[in-house]
């Protein structure tokens, strides 16, 4: 009997073992592409600095909507620790929240800004390039990804993607680094 119940225990084991890990699926990716695009229209198109605040923040509130509820407190947790400089902290969470859903293009940005807010540029830049993989008009991106080179050392191609930045929002603040006399928002006087 006994050995009928190490021979019982054996072949579950090999079972348990051999079985595909479940794991939860992040849910569907919300899709704000058409209110996206309408936004930064409205935002190139901002009379002054408030007008596009509103807009810049709207385009937040649709990069921070996370696909799903488990997805959301990952966020907000991985969020509040980079607040409290709990940058290794925030990056542990990150991380969770971008294998759990790694088509949410803002965990990659989040955990990209926690890397930069360590120096870690090569780590910051890559998770960068994998946000705009998925969202190439993240403009919050884009200008991370801008300063990233510039703490690289890499200024001309840093220069390259703050204009492709600014082209969607020109009222950036980072406007402010662009190299060439052109820092204002079309339409004021220098």
């Amino acid at each position: 009997m006994l050995d009928d119940m190490k021979c019982l225990a054996s072949i579950v084991l090999a079972f348990t073992l051999a079985a595909p890990a479940v794991h939860a699926e992040c849910g569907p990716i919300p899709d704000h592409s058409a209110a996206m695009a309408a936004t930064i229209e409205q935002l190139q198109n901002a009379k002054d600095e408030s007008e596009a605040q509103v807009f810049n923040a709207l385009l937040w509130e649709f990069w921070l909507d996370a696909p799903d509820a488990r997805a959301k407190a990952m966020l907000a947790e991985g969020m509040s620790r980079r607040r409290v400089f709990d940058l290794a902290g925030a990056v542990v969470v990150f991380s969770e929240l971008i294998e759990y859903c790694p088509d949410y293009a803002e965990g990659w940005n989040q955990r990209a800004f926690a890397f930069y807010l360590q120096s870690d540029f090569e780590r910051a830049l890559a998770d960068l390039d994998e946000t705009l993989a998925r969202n190439p008009e993240h403009i919050g991106a884009l200008s991370g990804k801008a300063l990233t080179l510039m703490g690289m050392g890499r200024a001309e191609v840093a220069q390259d993607v703050l204009r492709e930045a600014l082209a969607l929002n020109p009222w950036l603040a980072e406007r402010v680094y662009l190299a060439d006399t052109d820092r204002e928002p079309p339409g004021q006087d220098l």
